[in-house]
């Protein structure tokens, strides 16, 4: 259980990066609420996984959760650049955040 709430919360911070990102420095009210809602949400989920799962596997986990996301949906609904290079650190990424599960006893 602790796993799928650091995964829901990871995908909230997408969500709230995201919405940042829309927000245009908090000028714009429905993204700047989106953000402050997705991020609480985030954090409290990250909390309770926290009980059963050690700190820097839940951290990091949810980090890359994160940042992983977030270069997606840059690239996805943004037109960031997908380039090679780019693509070979988030797969660094993705393989970091493997191991780590792996390394992390359920």
């Amino acid at each position: 259980m602790a796993w799928l709430m650091l995964l829901a919360a990871g995908l909230l911070e997408v969500v709230w990066a995201f919405s940042m990102k829309q927000s245009a420095g908090f000028t714009r009210l429905l993204p700047t609420l989106v953000t402050a809602v997705a991020m609480v949400a985030s954090v409290v989920l990250l909390a309770s996984a926290m009980r059963s799962l050690p700190l820097g596997t839940a951290y990091a986990v949810w980090t890359g959760i994160g940042a992983l996301g977030a270069f997606v949906a840059g690239i996805v609904f943004l037109g960031e650049s997908a380039s090679p290079m780019r693509l070979g650190a988030a797969a660094l990424i993705l393989a970091g955040l493997a191991l780590m599960k792996l390394a992390t006893p359920d």
